[in-house]
């Protein structure tokens, strides 16, 4: 199939080994796995992924309708603050609704109950893991969860469940053991009083090499210890290297430095490259220094900045060295981005959106959805 560049082509076959891996963690320790739709909520894969996972959490609304159309099974709603006029559909889409307060709790737990729905509250373990001060969860005056010292006796008489989310890209599987011994010496009194206990997101078990039967021993071992049913909210790590952006070489100009002008941009299409500093990776090309640009120059390396045709001045993918001399009118492939960059894409600067493209487990490649002016037009009017 010959797309017009830009586009997103996700991939089914390249997702396959992830939720295998997801799948096997399932059978052998007994935690279930609901993809985070905050990271991922491209619903054509979703009849793929389904049958592999459990079902999907929300971080609003919107999220938790889509789970609960799209994709079945459970349907767990969280959100950090639920407004009255969503409440009346939250407890309709989900199974478990889970509160980010105390205030949020009381406010809204007669609505759950009258459900009879399952009602959770998110706590603050104090211990986690993130190379970003962005998305540390558990930093010094966070306002997500509820610190065991808040909370007040007898928490497990209104609550089922609670939420965990101390994570993010972390591929440690000590960092993650240790701290869920934390967990269960700070919450020792509430454990084992619960009927279930998500850990969240962002724990990178499906990378190669992460030990997953040490995962699967120790995610048991918690669930026996206190008859408990474990979920884990795999998000990036339920896509990562399933999907990619191509893009299309429009231009080249020169300022010591050849660069590269692609059809997209980095805050429009990749905006957490933007957010995090962070290269992308790029199909037949390797990430290069700073420092090392000036002399893979004069040794002759096709070496060149990526950058999008956005009015940002630093809208900037990265600077690589190619296994080859790249060309105006050459496609150039981004290969991980399904996490967190088309659930964040935009119109900035009116150009145009790349479209959505499905490619099954039998290879058959379609296009889902292209964008034209008439979604520019409309998003904002």
């Amino acid at each position: 199939m010959k797309m017009s560049t830009p586009y997103y082509l996700i991939d089914e076959t390249r997702m396959l080994k992830a939720m295998e891996r997801i799948a096997y963690v399932s059978e052998r320790s007994g935690a279930k796995s609901v993809l985070a739709l905050k990271c991922f909520s491209s619903w054509c894969a979703f009849d793929f992924m389904k049958d592999y996972m459990a079902g999907t959490t929300s971080s609003s609304l919107y999220e938790a309708r889509l789970g609960h159309e799209k994709f079945a099974g459970e349907t767990h709603g969280y959100s950090v603050a639920f407004s009255d006029d969503e409440m009346p559909e939250i407890v309709e889409y989900c199974d478990k609704v889970i509160f980010n307060s105390l205030n949020q709790l009381e406010q809204y737990k007669a609505q759950v109950q009258e459900k009879d729905r399952s009602i959770g509250l998110r706590l603050n373990p104090e211990v986690g893991h993130s190379e970003y001060g962005l998305s540390n969860t558990v930093a010094k005056y966070s306002r997500l969860g509820v610190r065991y010292d808040l909370l007040p006796d007898k928490i497990t008489d209104v609550i089922d469940g609670a939420m965990f989310h101390m994570n993010c890209e972390n591929d440690d599987f000590i960092s993650l053991s240790q701290q869920l011994d934390a967990i269960e010496h700070r919450f020792a009194t509430i454990l084992p009083n619960l009927s279930w206990l998500s850990l969240g997101g962002g724990v990178a078990f499906t990378s190669d090499g992460y030990p997953l039967d040490a995962l699967c021993e120790r995610l048991k071992l918690l669930a026996n210890r206190y008859d408990l049913q474990v979920y884990l909210e795999p998000g990036e790590a339920s896509v990562t290297q399933s999907t990619s952006l191509v893009v299309k070489v429009l231009d080249k100009v020169e300022n010591k430095l050849p660069t590269l002008i692609v059809d997209a941009g980095v805050e429009t299409h990749l905006l957490d490259v933007l957010v995090y500093q962070f290269l992308p990776d790029l199909e037949g090309a390797e990430e290069i220094s700073e420092d090392d640009i000036d002399e893979a120059l004069r040794e002759g390396k096709s070496v060149y900045r990526v950058s999008g045709r956005t009015c940002l001045a630093g809208d900037v993918f990265g600077t690589y060295v190619f296994d080859r001399n790249i060309e105006i009118g050459d496609e150039l492939k981004f290969t991980d981005v399904a996490g967190y960059s088309m659930v964040k894409k935009n119109f900035f600067n009116g150009i145009k959106m790349p479209a959505i493209c499905h490619k099954n487990i039998d290879g058959e490649t379609r296009v889902i959805r292209e964008f034209d002016y008439e979604d520019f037009r409309d998003f904002l009017s």
